[in-house]
C-alpha cells in the first residue's frame, strides 16, 4: 500500500446558474495498492462527496480526476488544496478534465497490468 496525492474536479452550480462557471480543484491523499485503485478510490470520493455537499441552492458535480501521484506517506481522503475557479468555457474546461482523467486511467491500467505479466512471468 502507498500514498497518492489526487486532484479531484467539481463543478460548483448555485441558485439558477446565472453567474460564471465556477470549479472547485482539490488535492487530496489516497491510501491504495496502486495507481489503478488509487484514481478508482479518487473517483469514488469526488462522486461521495458531491452527495454530501449539495444543499438547496448550490450544487456540485464531480468531473474527475485529473491528477495523480505517488507519495510516501499521509492520511487517507485528507484534502491538501483546493481552488475554486471561474472558466469562460465550462464545456472545453470539462473536456479537458476528462481527457486528462481518461489518460491517467489508461497509465494506471498499463502499469497494472504490466506488473501482473511480471507476476505470472509472461
Amino acid at each position: 500500500m502507498k500514498w497518492y496525492l489526487v486532484k479531484l474536479v467539481f463543478r460548483i452550480v448555485c441558485g439558477g446558474g446565472n453567474h460564471p462557471d465556477q470549479f472547485d480543484e482539490q488535492v487530496r491523499l489516497i491510501f491504495a495498492d496502486d495507481k489503478l485503485h488509487a484514481f478508482h478510490k479518487a473517483r469514488l470520493l469526488g462522486e461521495s462527496d458531491c452527495l454530501q455537499k449539495n444543499i438547496v441552492g448550490v450544487q456540485w458535480k464531480f468531473i474527475d480526476v485529473c491528477e495523480l501521484h505517488a507519495l510516501e506517506e499521509c492520511t487517507d481522503g485528507a484534502e491538501v488544496f483546493a481552488s475554486v475557479n471561474e472558466e469562460p468555457n465550462a464545456e472545453l474546461y470539462i473536456r479537458s478534465i476528462q481527457k486528462t482523467a481518461t489518460q491517467l486511467l489508461q497509465r494506471s491500467l498499463h502499469q497494472f497490468t504490466g506488473l501482473n505479466s511480471m507476476a505470472l512471468g509472461t
